[in-house]
């Protein structure tokens, strides 16, 4: 009998974080590189493959605003599982120059990695330019690449292999407690029930305030949960595009959806003229 493979987009190339993550839980078969995120949310959203695994948010930089906007403006795509993943951050160089590690002319990785060793680079690397890359994985390819070029990656320890770099130094990222949020996307809704899933359930909400936006009117919606006794494990805002100081809300609630007290919850913002879009409930599978 011939197993289903579902086909997953990955933030790539081959050996980026997101590549790690997805082989945790979709396992190594059926991914599908691609150069950008909205590239991956695209891939998804066209039906072209059933699934995208894309970075949400990172515990030392905070929320991917790339991931968040393009979901918000740019699709109908639903969450259908969280994984968290351990984030270690390693400078390397090509074989040729692992004797040059401190005359190297540039550094170059995705700009978050960048900014998660930014007292590190003050101290060993000031002044010397940091390159931003689509990926960890596509800087470590670059460097690969160009052996004529005496410059360093910041990536994890699978680029290292699989490029076949030399590690300059190890875990060089400023706070050990490193962890990134990555999300499953699909277009349609469902929950995984893999092992090694969270005891309880959590809903992604965007709200969107009325136009005529009152005193008060953010303190109300937040009552719509305290006094429901619905926990809220992150509130968030991000702005609409529409003009200085117009905002939407990302409200993450450890909740089914389909509990009758969210039901109620969600009635009562309808009651606010508040606009919600639900992302759907997932779990949360933790690979630390």
């Amino acid at each position: 009998m011939t197993t289903y493979v579902p086909s997953v987009a990955y933030l790539g190339p081959e050996a980026s974080f997101s590549h790690v993550a997805a082989s945790r839980f979709f396992g190594k078969e059926g991914l599908v590189p691609h150069p950008t995120i909205p590239d991956c949310i695209e891939a998804v959203a066209k039906g072209q493959v059933a699934y995208a695994i894309v970075p949400l948010e990172n515990a030392l930089e905070g929320s991917v605003p790339l991931t968040i906007d393009y979901l918000f403006h740019g699709s109908d795509l639903f969450m259908t599982a969280e994984v968290k993943l351990p984030i270690e951050q390693h400078l390397l160089v090509h074989p040729q120059n692992a004797e040059r590690v401190k005359e190297i002319d540039s550094i170059q990785s995705h700009p978050h990695a960048l900014a998660q060793c930014h007292k590190y680079f003050q101290y060993h690397y000031r002044g010397v330019p940091l390159i931003q890359k689509t990926s960890t994985a596509e800087a470590a390819r670059y460097v690969s690449e160009h052996p004529e070029e005496n410059i360093a990656a910041v990536a994890n320890l699978l680029a290292a292999k699989t490029y076949d770099l030399h590690m300059a130094e190890e875990r060089i990222h400023d706070f050990h407690f490193n962890h990134t949020r990555f999300v499953v996307l699909s277009l349609r809704k469902e929950k995984f029930e893999k092992i090694g899933r969270s005891p309880e359930p959590k809903t992604t909400l965007m709200i969107r305030l009325p136009e005529d936006d009152e005193s008060g009117k953010l303190h109300q919606i937040l009552s719509v949960f305290a006094w429901r006794r619905l926990n809220l494990s992150k509130i968030e805002s991000r702005p609409l595009k529409t003009g200085l100081g117009n905002y939407f809300f990302i409200v993450d609630v450890m909740e089914d959806e389909m509990n009758p007290m969210m039901q109620g919850a969600f009635e009562e913002l309808a009651a606010l003229d508040c606009t919600i879009q639900s992302f759907g409930t997932y779990y949360v599978y933790d690979y630390s």
